[in-house]
């Protein structure tokens, strides 16, 4: 059987699908991806002619998914699956006529159960984790598989599925990993709180697991005999999650790997001893998430359980270290005001944030936000209207929604340049204001990303033109703008023919769709 993963180009590589080939392939099927904007992306669906046509989707970037699939049903022979975060939450996506079946969960064995089952002849609603459809009104979801209990039995992640599609990846010397599934904090902003409770019923013992230091390792040493690879960022939410995993991850990673490394830590969970380990193995940027100043608005909306001192004291002990400090943040709390989004922008000041990251409270479906914001009546009234991007606009109706909008795109600003803050303050009501702030906004960030660079390139000894900051930032810029341009027009081509495929349907004629 043959499996076909479409996607955008992300801003960094996915590992979900890699995942998701490693089974496919092992299992036996074959499996490749597209990453759009591709101009050939219909002619490679017509010579590759796949069984299966996975999606993956979060709330907001549904409906372009939804509408692609449609499309694509009308032009060729496949079986449609949907999978991510948005479906498992919001089954129903699945009486969509065009949509054959949604992943619920883990994906791994069912996507292999379903090949093997199609492949068989066999009757494939009998697939755990699968959700159909069959009269466009009731929904059935079948019983779930238990958790990936063993990380390590996966296997490495097929790295070429996404290499193969595009290059960008391939030829960057920065590669993505993760060492661990699951969380055990309770954040009401996140999935995992409600991926734990409502769809698995697990445990933290059963739902947060982790990969052996060996495998980490190995998994690392073969990335680097294939690919261009200088450096490793580890997208662990909690990579000091335990103690001990770091200590022995900490005293084997210099001597067995050596290439510099950036994580993300909980302040609640860091301890001095933790930033001294990771220097000495060669982590050069360390990300912790402040989220919010205000003391209720981080424990008490945000569910974080972390105090202020232990975020002041864990961003010490990075910046004492000589490591790169990051923060992530979150502006727009509901019952929050613009005065505490100003006061988070004071403690990145107050800690001497080097690389401060921001995005905008967004109460997806399911989880513990999108509760409290039903009860105080601003929750988001139909999932479309959640915007793709998380970080450009808020979905609920916040006091001073322009101004903490605009304050979004001054944050990075403003934490590197406190003196800009008075000039600040008279733009943040200013709606004309909202493009040109956003375009300050990606240009600054991508400044934060060449130092960050630039941190890589000395850690490794590379010189050269091409290292120099302001190459390098206007490398990025015009790479970045291309991709964007070119997904800009892809995206109106695309929009175009599947309104053409809507025009007969009685669903939209009647305003019902």
């Amino acid at each position: 059987m043959k499996v076909l993963h479409i996607t955008r180009t992300l801003p960094q590589e996915m590992l979900g699908p890699m995942y998701l080939s490693r089974a496919v392939k092992d299992a036996g099927h074959d499996m490749r991806a597209v990453c759009l904007p591709d101009p050939a992306w219909l002619r490679k669906i017509q010579e590759y002619r796949p069984d299966v046509i996975t999606w993956s989707t979060m709330t907001g970037n549904q409906r372009p998914i939804f509408d692609l699939n449609r499309l694509l049903k009308r032009k060729f022979d496949f079986f449609s699956l949907v999978g991510g975060p948005h479906v498992t939450f919001v089954p129903d996506e699945v009486k969509d006529p065009d949509v054959d079946a949604l992943c619920i969960g883990e994906g791994e064995g069912a996507l292999v159960e379903l090949l093997d089952t199609l492949e068989s002849g066999g009757e494939w609603r009998d697939v755990r984790n699968l959700a159909f459809c069959d009269d466009g009104q009731e929904v059935i979801k079948n019983p779930l598989r238990p958790l990936v209990s063993d990380l390590d039995g996966l296997g490495f992640p097929d790295r070429d599925v996404i290499y193969d599609a595009q290059h960008l990846y391939r030829d960057s010397p920065r590669k993505v990993v993760v060492t661990q599934r699951g969380c055990p904090m309770l954040c009401s902003f996140c999935f995992h709180h409600a991926w734990k409770k409502k769809v698995y019923g697990a445990r933290n013992n059963q739902y947060v697991r982790k990969n052996s230091v060996d495998f980490v390792i190995a998994q690392v040493q073969e990335m680097r005999s294939r690919y261009p690879l200088d450096f490793v960022h580890f997208l662990d939410d909690i990579f000091n999650l335990r103690s001990d995993w770091l200590e022995e991850f900490c005293e084997r990673w210099p001597r067995e790997v050596g290439l510099p490394f950036d994580v993300i830590l909980m302040a609640n969970m860091t301890r001095e001893s933790h930033i001294e380990q990771l220097k000495s193995a060669g982590c050069i940027y360390a990300r912790i998430a402040f989220e919010a100043a205000n003391d209720y608005i981080r424990n008490t909306v945000y569910r974080k359980n972390t105090e202020r001192s232990q975020l002041v004291d864990a961003a010490g002990w990075i910046k004492k270290h000589g490591i790169r400090l990051g923060s992530l943040n979150m502006l727009g709390a509901p019952g929050g005001t613009l005065e505490d989004d100003i006061a988070t922008v004071e403690l990145n000041i107050q800690c001497e944030v080097d690389h401060p990251l921001c995005s905008i409270v967004q109460p997806y479906p399911e989880f513990e936000l999108n509760e409290i914001t039903r009860e105080m009546g601003i929750a988001v009234a139909e999932y479309d209207e959640f915007p793709a991007q998380f970080n450009r606009e808020s979905s609920i109706e916040v006091k001073d929604k322009v101004a903490i909008e605009n304050l979004h795109k001054w944050f990075p600003i403003l934490v590197r340049n406190p003196r800009l803050l008075p000039l600040a303050r008279r733009t943040l009501g200013k709606r004309l204001l909202r493009l040109p702030l956003l375009w300050m906004y990606m240009l600054y960030s991508e400044w934060l990303v060449t130092e960050q660079n630039s941190l890589y390139n000395r850690a490794q000894g590379n010189r050269g033109l091409g290292t120099w900051p302001l190459v390098d930032f206007g490398k990025r810029v015009v790479t970045k703008g291309a991709v964007r341009c070119l997904s800009l027009v892809g995206a109106k081509v695309v929009g175009k023919m599947a309104t053409r495929l809507q025009m007969g349907d009685e669903r939209v004629v009647a305003h019902m769709d």
